[in-house]
């Protein structure tokens, strides 16, 4: 009932009419007056804000804020896997044989996530973290490692919650909503960085130039809370032992270790 009940709520406002007044309205100087308000109910800390809170213009502008140099520390170790986002460790873990996890009771297809067969099949057996953006968090994205971008495509529409309920009782909203993929290449090595849109608001957003990345080099942006996940091939890393699903995460952090020697 309670699944019938969400998911209704989700098809009467994920209507692309109640999507676009929601984008214009954060976008717009009528929310303005929203900035200091929500910065305070949710403690955005303003200390490492680039500019000062007075000077964001609209909500949205507070959403994709920037940082100031230095605020997020990134080890100049290359054998190091990092969180690309500020956000919450969901779930981590082992890729099936048949390209499959599982979060909340709910089977995911790495195939279905990826769109292809084929694109899943490199990451049988692999390893992926689910890692959970508030709208309070610093929505940035940066590069979890240095390599070549091999690919990048779109896939998905209309939007269901990634929080905790739009895991458990949205239908796979991980591998159906709208997402925006980043494959790199390190080492002759896949990492998948699936950037999930949230309710409503699709609104993903690449900022890179070049064919290639730096670890933790920016890559793009939410304009709301969504989910990043993770997709790495088998026999590339091992997962940090300090990892705990629901523990806190921060751009720089580290999620495991290469098994390479580069």
């Amino acid at each position: 009932m309670i699944k019938i009940f969400f998911r209704s709520f989700v098809e009467l406002t994920g209507h692309p009419f109640s999507s676009m007044l929601l984008k214009k309205y954060t976008k717009s100087r009528w929310s303005k007056g929203l900035v200091k308000p929500f910065a305070r109910a949710y403690n955005i800390n303003e200390q490492e804000m680039e500019k000062p809170l007075q000077e964001f213009l609209s909500l949205h502008e507070l959403f994709t804020r920037k940082l100031k140099e230095g605020a997020r520390l990134v080890s100049q170790d290359e054998q190091e896997l990092i969180s690309p986002v500020d956000g919450k460790i969901e779930l981590f873990g082992e890729i099936t044989n048949d390209c499959r996890f599982h979060v909340k009771g709910q089977e995911y297809s790495i195939e279905e996530m990826l769109g292809s067969k084929e694109k899943a099949k490199k990451y049988e057996r692999g390893v992926f973290f689910i890692l959970y953006l508030s709208p309070s968090h610093y929505h940035r994205i940066h590069s979890p490692a240095g390599g070549m971008i091999k690919n990048s495509w779109k896939l998905g529409g209309k939007s269901f919650p990634v929080n905790r309920l739009g895991l458990k009782y949205g239908e796979r909203p991980l591998s159906t909503n709208f997402r925006l993929i980043t494959e790199l290449e390190r080492s002759s090595k896949s990492i998948a960085v699936v950037k999930v849109g949230a309710l409503n608001v699709n609104s993903i957003c690449t900022t890179y130039t070049e064919t290639s990345l730096k670890k933790g080099e920016e890559i793009g942006y939410f304009s709301f809370g969504s989910t990043v996940v993770l997709l790495i091939e088998k026999d590339t890393i091992q997962v940090n032992n300090g990892l705990q699903p629901g523990q806190d995460i921060r751009v720089g952090n580290c999620l495991g270790t290469f098994l390479d020697e580069d």
